[in-house]
């Protein structure tokens, strides 16, 4: 006794189309920070919908709606306002390049991971390998900062030093400033392709990277940080405990020379405007750095990016979302003043 056929829905505004997938829809609700799981139980309750529909095809358009109306539903307007913003950042036309800057054991692999997963973004770049790079064409004797880890470039440094300056900042900066080069290389490719990326790594230090043209893509810069030593701190001792092979007591030991590039590159965010995202719960740092992602695509739609004409209406219904959640957080900070 054979099984009967699976029904499906096509997306398609016409005779051709793909048919739905609760796989891709997830992806999409997971970007608004839904968790996996709920993400999925939603996907299948849409799905659902769509079967009691009765109809072979929808557009896409219609399913955009119906994702909006189950997601207020079974989760929250916040949610749905969410999945409407990050909708119309997803059909910008030009590509979406996310800069996870910050010192190292903040978490930049674990977030850049992440949050490319949860983007459906597919290249994700670590500076360090842009340094591996760079070590093929520059031999030690030529520039030995590339050859330290970024803590360590203060024994690299050969230039007399001046007697305020600071000798591992100033090889950072040295180390920092050629990698930075190379990443520039990387983030002008990724545009010529249209391609989006996130590209993350302790060389990411805010201002080296300013020549990059953002007028033909969405460039965000973050920088991620660590205020607690103590949390900083455990972050090695985990490392010291995976299956990666790196010892965690090489980095304990160079403890102070983190924090004090950290401090560094917190001063250089705090002077052009980079947002500091402070880590301390994964969740919650994805949720900001989709929201700062948002708002930036918003920014740049507002401004002119190129947004299929079928689509200014979720546009302004993104728009609309984000007033809507300013004036709630707003209004949340009066109650908390008031208290």
């Amino acid at each position: 006794m054979t099984e009967p056929r699976r029904k499906h829905v096509f997306i398609a505004e016409h005779e051709h189309g793909l048919p739905y997938s609760k796989g891709l829809t997830a992806s999409s609700l997971m970007a608004t920070g839904l968790p996996p799981m709920r993400a999925y139980a939603v996907a299948n309750k849409v799905e659902q919908e769509l079967l009691g529909l009765g109809k072979e095809r929808i557009s896409r358009d219609k399913l955009r709606e119906l994702t909006v109306s189950v997601l207020r539903r079974e989760e929250s307007d916040e949610l749905a306002e969410a999945f409407i913003k990050w909708q119309s950042v997803a059909e910008l036309d030009i590509p979406l390049i996310i800069l996870i800057g910050g010192s190292t054991g903040v978490g930049k692999s674990t977030i850049a991971s992440q949050l490319a997963y949860r983007l459906g973004i597919t290249r994700v770049i670590s500076t360090d390998a842009v340094r591996e790079v760079l070590r093929s064409a520059f031999t030690e004797e030529m520039f030995p900062t590339l050859y330290s880890s970024s803590f360590e470039a203060d024994t690299a440094v050969r230039q007399p030093i001046p007697h305020s300056g600071d000798k591992l900042i100033i090889g950072f900066r040295e180390q920092a400033a050629a990698v930075a080069v190379g990443a520039s290389r990387l983030i002008e490719r990724a545009i010529t392709e249209g391609t989006d990326m996130v590209l993350e790594g302790a060389h990411l230090v805010p201002g080296f990277l300013e020549t990059v043209d953002s007028n033909k893509a969405i460039i965000v810069s973050l920088l991620v940080t660590i205020e607690e030593e103590d949390l900083h701190k455990s972050h090695f001792f985990q490392r010291g405990r995976d299956a990666s092979g790196r010892s965690g007591e090489r980095y304990l030991n160079a403890f102070k020379k983190i924090r004090k590039i950290q401090k560094y590159m917190i001063s250089s965010a705090l002077m052009r405007g980079v947002p500091i995202i402070p880590h301390y719960d994964l969740d919650a740092t994805l949720s900001q750095i989709i929201d700062h992602v948002i708002a930036k695509a918003l920014e740049a739609a507002e401004h002119g990016a190129r947004v299929e004409g079928r689509d200014e209406d979720l546009l302004e219904r993104a728009v609309e979302a984000v007033g809507r959640s300013s004036a709630k957080k707003e209004a949340s900070k009066s109650r908390e003043v008031v208290s």
